[in-house]
């Protein structure tokens, strides 16, 4: 089977998309080797190609050249047909028109429609382009996949597409979260990034929508360091205005981790997550968190008690209190931390590579047979 990919977001976004992207191809390639894999991107890139899996760029004319956002969208479908694909996987809520035309059969990947519930954190004029893309996508595409059950719904609420047109797969994580750590390379990064012997961590770009304040005026009452990884913000910069004025800067670490093994490591090193967001399309830190053997403190609606699993600690992700609370709660008591670690890792496996993958082959072989 010749399966193409929307790979703009593979080569060109090292988080969240791009980390989706790579992880699905990552192990659909290690699963299923008898296909072949092929990664269509806009722009040139350096690329070793495997056997079955390779790097696909625009036909070199003038038009493509100077519009690769036409050639994305539209012109494409040349490339496609030319390569003998089969089934077209846009991976970012996206799909190029006149697939169905060709005769390729296609899937989308909706992660969330954060733009339509939360638009406020929106321009209208991309708000507009998202809905129109967005829209399109659901309504052409052969099938549809969401990253949640909480997407799902959105997209039935916001666009009217029946639910037996869309399935739910989930995410999987980087296998640096699954992979033992031992004494000493915690302890080297311990030391590589200065971090403390306890201390709770929150992960994600560092944005209002994700409440790291609520973290830091959380931990204002309790005797606990505070890690914040993630991209450095003008949110992250009233934090930090916020941490002077409390004179807290020495208490709150803001480190630039460089490699998913330190991050994970990072995490393994933690005594609790907190994730107190009010919205995603799934929460990928907390499925990070539980292969980590980390407890999870996150937000009580939408996705995250989805992701996160029954015995997760569930807040409300405006209140200051109830997160403080929930904090001293799961330090305080081992027995809840073992249940929590030992409950987190079962609950986990759902999300490991031979799960998604067998699912996701499934959705194509569907396509495959009309």
């Amino acid at each position: 089977m010749n399966i193409g990919y929307d790979a703009k977001r593979y080569f060109h976004n090292r988080s969240g998309l791009g980390n989706y992207s790579r992880d699905l191809v990552r192990i659909l390639s290690t699963h299923y080797p008898e296909n072949n894999y092929l990664l269509y991107t806009p722009k040139k890139i350096d690329f070793e190609p495997t056997d079955n899996v390779r790097a696909r760029f625009p036909t070199d004319t003038l038009r493509n050249r100077i519009f690769p956002s036409f050639w994305r969208s539209r012109t494409i479908v040349n490339d496609l047909k030319k390569d003998g694909v089969q089934i077209f996987h846009g991976l970012s809520g996206e799909i190029p028109f006149q697939l169905r035309q060709a005769g390729i059969a296609s899937v989308v990947t909706i992660h969330d429609l954060i733009f339509l519930r939360h638009p406020e954190l929106y321009k209208a004029i991309d708000r507009s382009i998202y809905t129109r893309k967005f829209r399109y996508a659901v309504q052409e595409a052969n099938r549809i996949v969401a990253i949640s059950q909480q997407t799902k719904r959105d997209i039935v609420h916001f666009f009217g597409i029946p639910e037996t047109h869309i399935e739910v797969i989930y995410q999987g994580c980087h296998p640096s979260f699954k992979t033992f750590k031992s004494t000493d390379e915690l302890q080297r990064v311990r030391d590589k990034y200065r971090l403390p012997n306890t201390f709770v961590l929150n992960v994600g770009s560092i944005e209002p929508r994700k409440n790291a304040f609520q973290v830091v005026k959380a931990i204002e009452q309790l005797d606990i360091p505070l890690v914040i990884v993630g991209k450095q913000t003008r949110y992250a910069e009233e934090i930090r205005k916020y941490l002077v004025e409390k004179r807290m800067q020495h208490r709150v670490l803001f480190p630039t981790v460089e490699s998913m093994d330190d991050l994970s490591a990072i995490y393994k090193l933690a005594s609790v997550f907190v994730y107190p967001s009010t919205y995603e399309g799934f929460g990928i830190p907390i499925i990070e968190a539980l292969y980590a053997g980390t407890p999870v403190i996150t937000s009580n609606s939408g996705v995250f008690p989805e992701a996160a699993g029954p015995f997760s600690y569930f807040i409300d992700p405006t209140n200051v209190e109830e997160i403080a609370h929930a904090i001293q709660s799961v330090l305080s008591s081992t027995s809840m931390q073992d249940e929590m670690i030992h409950q987190g890792i079962a609950f986990a496996q759902q999300f490991n590579d031979e799960a998604l993958a067998a699912k996701w082959m499934d959705c194509y072989k569907q396509l495959q047979r009309g």
